[in-house]
C-alpha cells in the first residue's frame, strides 16, 4: 500500500487529516479503524507530502481530485471505457502541469541551447502572455517539450498519476 492508498483509506473511514508541521492532524466523529491508522503511520511522510502544497500551489490531493474528476468524466459522461479515460484523464493532468509550472527565458536566449538568435535560426516565443514565453530555436523546440513532457510525467507519478499502458 502507498501513502496515496493510506490517504483514500483514511477518507473513506471519514477521517479529515490536516499536516501542522511534519505532524499529521486527524479528526473523525469515531475513532478511526486501527488499519487506518497503522497505514497513516507507516506511509505518514508521503501522507504529508500529499497534503503540502507544492510550489505551483496545489498538493498532491489537489492532483489527485483533478485526475479522478476528468476520468469520471470521460467514463460516464463521454461512455470511455476505463482506460481510455483514465489516459485522458492524465493528459489533461501533464497539459495542468505544464500550465502552472511554466518555464521562461530572456529575449534573445534559446531555453534550449542556450545559443542566440542568427538570420537563419530564428529565435520563436513558445508559451502564453500570463506564464511568459520560452524563447527556442525551432530545432531545439522539439527535445525541450520532450524533457518538459518527461518533468510533468514524474512529477504526477510521485503521486501515482500516470498513463496506463494498454496492450497492442
Amino acid at each position: 500500500m502507498s501513502a496515496v492508498r493510506a490517504l483514500r483509506a483514511a477518507r473513506d473511514a471519514g477521517v479529515r487529516i490536516g499536516v501542522d508541521g511534519d505532524a499529521l492532524t486527524l479528526e473523525a466523529e469515531a475513532a478511526p479503524p486501527a488499519a487506518v491508522l497503522d497505514l497513516l503511520t507507516l506511509h505518514k511522510p508521503g501522507v504529508v507530502a500529499l497534503l503540502r502544497s507544492g510550489s505551483d500551489g496545489w498538493s498532491g490531493e489537489n492532483w489527485l481530485a483533478l485526475f479522478d474528476e476528468h476520468a469520471a468524466r470521460a467514463e460516464f459522461d463521454d461512455t470511455l471505457p476505463i482506460t481510455s479515460a483514465e489516459n485522458r484523464a492524465f493528459a489533461c493532468c501533464v497539459a495542468e502541469w505544464l500550465n502552472r509550472n511554466p518555464a521562461g527565458s530572456p529575449p534573445g536566449r534559446c531555453l534550449g541551447c542556450g545559443g542566440s538568435e542568427h538570420a537563419h535560426d530564428a529565435l520563436l516565443p513558445f508559451g502564453t502572455e500570463q506564464t511568459g514565453h520560452a524563447w527556442l530555436h525551432s530545432r531545439c523546440w522539439p527535445a525541450w517539450r520532450a524533457n518538459r513532457k518527461d518533468a510533468a510525467v514524474a512529477a504526477l507519478a510521485v503521486f501515482e498519476i500516470h498513463e496506463t499502458r494498454t496492450s497492442p
